[in-house]
């Protein structure tokens, strides 16, 4: 299972909005596939977000059944969509990044998770061996005339709650690994940008992450999924 997006779209600006945007989170509920609700927009003049102030907006987010997460215009921004949401974000790009978990939190868990299992062999294995040499032990020192078919059949009986246990570890931790192995290659960079984003860099390699460290001027390297381009900055706001 990798990640999913479900786009509902809305208009975010002018006199319809409101009902538009109320429609649009109602079709992500009424759908049932959703596990969080991303509402956003670019950042505009003030009267361009009045519709996030909107009573009947405010209504659906806070009645909404599904986690809300708010990114909505510029940092310095706020409406009170924001402020009734579960989560708010500064930006459009700042939501993205708090619902997608980082890739490197993924690789530690992966790493972990292996780790895990690891051990957990280990343990099984020394249990097993500390096992069977007290049964060895008893068995040398009782009579082995009545005890060995008994001591037999212990043993047998432990094995087989081993394998068994064994087996189930080691299938839940396979489980476990596959699925982080499937949640890296929904991250990996190619994929993200495979799907519509870009990478803006500054002359000296650095990812640009806020238009407001940039002024008119400056040179921009923005990376696609498929070549890369070069921009100049003529205004930021």
């Amino acid at each position: 299972p990798g990640l999913q997006v479900l786009l509902s779209p809305a208009q975010v600006q002018g006199e319809a909005a409101p009902a538009s945007i109320v429609e649009a989170i109602e079709r992500v509920e009424q759908d049932g596939r959703a596990q969080l609700l991303i509402l956003s927009r670019g950042g505009g003049a003030s009267e361009d977000l009045a519709c996030f102030n909107d009573e009947r907006v405010i209504r659906a987010i806070a009645n909404c059944a599904i986690p809300v997460l708010t990114g909505i215009g510029h940092q310095r921004d706020e409406s009170l969509a924001d402020l009734v949401a579960d989560r708010s974000a500064h930006t459009p790009t700042a939501a993205a990044e708090q619902a997608v978990p980082e890739l490197a939190s993924l690789i530690a868990e992966h790493q972990k998770r292996q780790s895990a299992l690891h051990n957990a062999a280990a343990e099984i294995l020394a249990t097993s061996r500390h096992q069977l040499q007290r049964l060895q032990e008893r068995l040398q020192r009782l009579p082995l005339d009545r005890q060995l078919q008994q001591e037999k059949k212990d043993i047998a009986q432990k094995r087989q709650r081993l394998i068994q246990a064994s087996s189930q570890r080691f299938q839940q931790a396979a489980q476990q690994c596959q699925f982080l192995q499937q949640k890296l290659a929904t991250l990996d960079p190619n994929n993200v940008l495979k799907r519509g984003y870009a990478v803006v860099r500054s002359q000296d390699g650095t990812i640009a992450r806020s238009a407001r460290n940039l002024v008119p001027g400056d040179e921009l390297n923005i990376q696609f999924s498929e070549g890369q381009v070069k921009v100049k900055v003529i205004r930021n706001w």
